[in-house]
């Protein structure tokens, strides 16, 4: 008899804008204004907006070193 394997939670590549939000902190509407101005890099398809994790954690390292370079 065979047992069926155990289901993997399969972790999202891309996140959604709320998802993104939610894990930055801030509202949806910031991280648009923060995409647009081309500060957080996003991964577009079609009308689709996407962010990787990522790319979060490097934008959040580097806003960390301008901070204290002043």
């Amino acid at each position: 008899m065979m047992f069926p394997q155990p289901q993997q939670a399969i972790e999202p590549m891309l996140l959604t804008a709320r998802q993104a939000a939610r894990a930055l902190s801030v509202s949806e509407r910031t991280l648009f204004s923060l995409t647009q101005a081309k500060e957080i890099p996003a991964v577009r398809f079609g009308r689709a907006v996407r962010y990787d994790p990522t790319d979060l954690r490097a934008w959040i390292e580097k806003a960390k070193r301008s901070e204290f370079s002043c």
